[in-house]
């Protein structure tokens, strides 16, 4: 009886400790998670310009993926010029290039961009 009562004290113990350490220590499994979505938040910032932000673009040609990054650098290659929403919209000859969007919620648009 008493090595069973302490067999049950020392799950229950073991699983309390995890308990307390996923969501209180700071390196635990709940600062890990917030750690990792908010990374991934600012990647995602880091690909998704505003009007007026420079930006280079990965793969042009195939899947572009543009990247904000200072309008001072040489690295910067285009300059965001306007957003067209909806579906098949083109960019006017005033820009150089363009990028169509597509995603799941319903919102289509085209990302317009001037060469820096």
């Amino acid at each position: 009886m008493v090595k069973a009562a302490v067999v049950v004290i020392a799950i229950f113990g073991g699983l309390g400790y995890h308990v307390w350490d996923y969501n209180t220590s700071p390196t635990g499994g709940k600062a890990k998670a917030e750690a990792s979505a908010s990374a991934a938040a600012e990647e995602d910032k880091t690909h998704d310009p505003e009007i007026g932000d420079c930006v280079k673009v990965a793969d042009p040609q195939g899947e572009p993926l543009p990247t904000v990054v200072d309008c001072g650098s040489s690295e910067a290659e285009y300059k965001t010029g306007a957003l067209l929403p909806g579906q098949d919209q083109e960019c006017s000859a005033k820009y150089d290039y363009g990028i169509q969007y597509r995603n799941s919620r319903g919102f289509d648009y085209t990302l317009c961009f001037t060469k820096v």
